[in-house]
């Protein structure tokens, strides 16, 4: 596997400016919550700085990347391939930066889009994905608080604004959002 210092020289050569400065807060942020919620800090560290890896390739190489690889590409992500590239960003990790951990994999994966049943250290990359310091909207200075005080109402929050913000650009939801949202309601009685 990749030293850190390589991966963020890959980083740096393949993302923009902005997207490797997120990448970095999002390594940091995804750090403190694995403390807060004793989740393995190496696992959040590598997921958290290599988690959109592969946010700034075009569409065509998103989906070939994922067609590639055998995926069955849904509507929803023919329409908005973008999705994908927690997808495609899991799929580097494993080829090219040699990561053989499913649990980062599938973090990386679905720091998107979310699913049914997600462990911690899934929940831990998508709101430190959410919360980071550079990030700016409204509600995230409420979010970044009770990320550190209850990790399953700040994911339920984080995907209500998620899907608050795709209808509002009248954008497609992907499905599993919408299952990992109801997942969260299902277990914790919201």
């Amino acid at each position: 596997m990749w030293t850190e210092k390589e991966l963020e020289d890959y980083l740096k050569k393949n993302l923009t400016i902005k997207r490797y400065e997120h990448s970095l807060a999002v390594r940091d942020s995804a750090v403190l919550l694995a403390k807060k919620y004793k989740v393995d800090e190496d696992k959040a560290r590598l997921a958290g700085l290599i988690h959109d890896c592969a946010k700034d390739l075009k569409d065509e190489e998103i989906l070939n990347l994922a067609r590639g690889q055998g995926f069955e590409i849904s509507e929803v992500c023919y329409k908005s391939p973008q999705i994908l590239h927690g997808l495609v960003g899991a799929i580097v990790a494993k080829d090219i930066f040699k990561v053989t951990d499913d649990e980062i994999l599938n973090a990386i994966t679905y720091h998107t889009t979310g699913r049914g049943n997600m462990t911690s250290l899934e929940k831990i990359i998508y709101l430190a994905d959410f919360i980071e310091p550079n990030r700016n909207f409204p509600g995230v200075e409420v979010l970044r608080d009770l990320a550190f005080k209850d990790l399953e109402k700040a994911l339920f929050l984080a995907f209500d604004n998620t899907i608050n913000f795709v209808i509002l650009k009248g954008e497609l939801l992907h499905p599993d959002t919408v299952i990992a949202r109801n997942d969260i309601i299902l277990r914790n009685n919201f």
